[in-house]
């Protein structure tokens, strides 16, 4: 079980992310001459929304997409300069920017609170938050991820305090796993692996209705802002992913399909993830300011996750993305 990286493992992470770009799960497309930007996906989730709106199509720069497996490592990724974008939740970028990471949050989508939940397995006998004393749970997929704010929360509504729970972290694969073999009593997880535990027969303890800010953002390195022709490359960019967001929501048949093709993903189960997912990119606004602000006040008081208090507003990179 690991938590987020101590200071020496980002040490250590962000000496080996630089060589990122050269790795094979690295694909590109658009032209070969100019400027290029490497974006960061998770489950290959952003590729899948610009194929199916047909986005990635005349792209005037180069694009190398590089998918990781959860939010912690492609932000240490983009803090390394291995990518120029990173699609996370709002909480990790939160931690992310409090540990250091040189960041600007450039688009912004409200999900549904239904797409993170904690799960239990079939035929468990907890049958509420309160049953969590004296019990294990798992974490997708670090410590400060969207899934222990939503454990944290649920525990405090429920009276129990932190101390009377066993709770460990894992990257989302290694967790379903775990999961899956009964290693554990409950799991605090996420968009497509919580649909995969409920197929399964999992079942909903308490989803984030009313926890979360229910944001997912586009976090976006400082270094490639500060390059004008990046700058303008993460721009076009962008403004692709928001019309690609609204062609998913518009044509979420046809996007389910193709993201099932493109994942190995039932297709029932593809359609219970986009139905949840809600895709609509916009520029970061007040209420998002203030709702993030919110949580990571209470991440960082009473929860004590951050280091340090983070001011939400400076993090707002404003006119990346135009509403």
């Amino acid at each position: 079980m690991a938590e987020f990286p101590s200071a020496s493992d980002r040490r250590s992470f962000l000496s080996g992310a630089i060589g990122l770009a050269a790795l094979p799960w690295l694909g590109a497309c658009g032209r070969e001459e100019g400027t290029g930007l490497v974006l960061g996906d998770q489950v290959h989730l952003a590729e899948t929304r610009m194929k199916a709106a047909g986005q990635l199509e005349q792209v005037p720069y180069r694009i190398s997409w590089a998918n990781f497996a959860g939010a912690a490592p492609l932000l240490e990724a983009l803090n390394a300069g291995a990518v120029d974008t990173a699609p996370a939740g709002d909480i990790p970028v939160i931690l992310a920017a409090a540990v250091g990471c040189r960041l600007k949050i450039a688009a912004v989508t409200q999900g549904s609170a239904r797409s993170m939940a904690i799960v239990v397995p079939r035929g468990s006998p907890i049958r509420t938050v309160a049953d969590l004393a004296g019990k294990s749970v798992i974490v997708s997929s670090a410590r400060g991820s969207i899934s222990h704010y939503l454990l944290l929360g649920a525990l405090a509504e429920a009276h129990v305090p932190t101390s009377a729970v066993r709770i460990g972290f894992m990257l989302p694969n290694e967790a379903a796993s775990a999961f899956a073999t009964g290693q554990i009593d409950a799991w605090a997880t996420f968009g497509t692996y919580q649909a995969r535990a409920e197929a399964d027969g999992a079942r909903i303890l308490r989803d984030g209705q009313g926890i979360g800010p229910g944001y997912s953002t586009i976090a976006v390195s400082e270094a490639a802002l500060a390059n004008p022709a990046k700058r303008a490359a993460i721009t076009d960019y962008l403004q692709r992913a928001q019309k690609a967001s609204r062609w998913c929501r518009e044509n979420p048949e046809a996007y389910a399909a193709l993201y099932a093709r493109q994942t190995g993903m039932d297709p029932k189960l593809a359609q219970v993830v986009v139905e949840r997912e809600r895709p609509g990119l916009m520029p970061p606004d007040q209420a998002f300011i203030a709702a993030l602000q919110r949580a990571a006040d209470r991440f960082y008081k009473p929860y004590g996750v951050l280091p340090r208090r983070v001011d939400v507003a400076a993090l707002v990179e404003p006119g990346v993305l135009k509403a």
